[in-house]
């Protein structure tokens, strides 16, 4: 199969770090730098994209565009992409919930074909190996799949129905990612009260759990800002699964109160918790 040529929409902490995997068998990678920050740029300039002016030139020279954006912009871009009439292999891996990818499908098609993908573990940096999830249309799950063979990405198809690939990045998500905002929560009450050493003491007896690396509790704060609309879309998942999507709303709730830590690395436990009490 020709190499193809392959554009990142947009390349933040993962999109950067999964389009250089794809730079592996791909002509090149490019990305759209107009009205990006100095940190995209950075970003991208070091996993040795191709930077290109605008989406238009983006589109009208790739045959794969990937779509790696937070969660509440994945509809807008994929009009602002349909409104171009792209008509390569679109794949829609936000962590958006199966009905958005539904619909993003019927933005593009029938003039791209539309693979939905879901990004599960971290960027695929310092040995981290990362599975994209994959489902849609055999010949355009193919491509991807020759994509990122010999990369730190690893693919697993799960068939041609448009929104499994996203309801299983959701599943995992909601959680993953509730259960550390529980983390917070309980360690917060137990620092109130003094007792918060004793709890982490308590459950390092149990290595499945959580509460025994409360440092995760920082690293969850500088996340926030993605993961709290995550955790929105994977509550509307349970709703329209007809599942209760309360407690992954009050999570994304709990998030939304760190979202001025964004990305922030020189955050402690102890900044953490504060924040979260004292918003």
């Amino acid at each position: 199969m020709d190499q193809p040529t392959v554009g990142i929409l947009h390349p933040g902490s993962m999109g950067a770090a999964v389009a250089a995997c794809a730079a592996t068998n791909a002509v090149e990678v490019l990305w759209c730098e107009t009205g990006r920050s100095a940190a995209s740029k950075e970003r991208a300039a070091r996993f040795g994209l191709t930077p290109v002016a605008t989406l238009s030139d983006l589109l009208d020279r790739s045959d794969i565009a990937i779509s790696l954006c937070p969660p509440a912009a994945a509809e807008d871009l994929a009009r602002d992409v349909a409104g171009h009439r792209f008509a390569g292999v679109y794949v829609e891996a936000n962590a958006i919930n199966p009905e958005r990818v539904k619909r993003i499908a019927g933005l593009l098609e029938p003039t791209a074909t539309v693979v939905d993908g879901g990004v599960v573990g971290s960027p695929p940096v310092r040995g981290k190996t990362p599975t994209l999830y994959l489902s849609g249309p055999a010949a355009a799950t193919e491509r991807i799949e020759a994509l990122f063979t010999g990369t730190a990405v690893q693919t697993t198809v799960l068939g041609t129905e448009i929104g499994k690939a996203s309801a299983l990045k959701l599943a995992y998500a909601s959680f993953q990612k509730t259960s550390r905002v529980l983390v917070a929560l309980a360690i917060g009450m137990a620092r109130e009260h003094g007792v918060d050493q004793e709890l982490i003491e308590v459950a390092s007896k149990r290595t499945d759990s959580y509460l025994s690396e409360p440092q995760y509790v920082a690293k969850t704060a500088a996340r926030a800002w993605r993961w709290g609309p995550e955790l929105e879309e994977a509550a509307d998942a349970l709703a329209a699964a007809g599942l209760p999507p309360e407690m992954l709303r009050a999570a994304a709730s709990t998030l939304a109160r760190w979202h001025e830590v964004k990305d922030d690395s020189e955050l402690t436990l102890t900044d953490a918790l504060d924040r979260l009490a004292h918003p």
